[in-house]
């Protein structure tokens, strides 16, 4: 059994995924940007809704749980870091083998590890399935933020019929934009 302080220790490290915005949208700017733990938590509900009995339901929840578990020590690594697919697994690998280590190599740990690099490994339906998860919730999660954005809240406020004009040439572009 893992001691009390290094799972103490472990949870802890865990809290930085709640505290950690993804970096993506913190990157577009986003008003406060949803954390990985949020984005991890949704993938593990929409996980649930999948109605397909050839896999195996509990194994992609718990994936989706820690998928991103690596990021509580290296934080969120998107394309655009400049950082090359080959480091960010290594940096990733190496912060799962130290949360393994922290963990005292117990059951839980090694399998929180295996789920990892099955996901990683994207070579199982359920690793696929999370994959496509992990892109869909991505996907609603723009859909929010496009919903709560700054266009909504500045509609119809416009009172000069040239400042009109223009919101509405912008609100074309942005559609167009949308639209493609």
């Amino acid at each position: 059994m893992t001691s009390p302080s290094n799972v103490v220790e472990f949870l802890l490290l865990v809290e930085n995924l709640k505290r950690t915005k993804r970096t993506g949208w913190v990157n577009s700017g986003i008003n406060q940007p949803e954390s990985i733990a949020d984005h991890m938590y949704r993938m593990s509900i929409m996980t649930m809704l999948i109605d397909d009995p050839s896999l195996d339901k509990n194994k992609c929840v718990k994936m989706a749980l820690v998928h991103d578990l690596a990021e509580s020590k290296v934080g969120d690594i998107t394309p655009f870091d400049g950082i090359t697919n080959k480091t960010k697994h290594e940096l990733e690998r190496s912060a799962m083998e130290e949360i393994v280590k922290l963990l005292e190599n117990s059951e839980q740990a090694n399998e929180m590890f295996a789920l990892w690099q099955e996901y990683e490994d994207n070579s199982t339906p359920e690793a696929m399935l999370v994959h496509d998860i992990d892109k869909c919730e991505m996907i609603i999660q723009a859909l929010s933020y496009e919903k709560y954005s700054f266009y909504n809240t500045t509609k119809g406020i416009f009172k000069h019929p040239q400042i009109k004009a223009w919101v509405e040439d912008i609100y074309i572009r942005r559609k167009s934009q949308l639209d493609n």
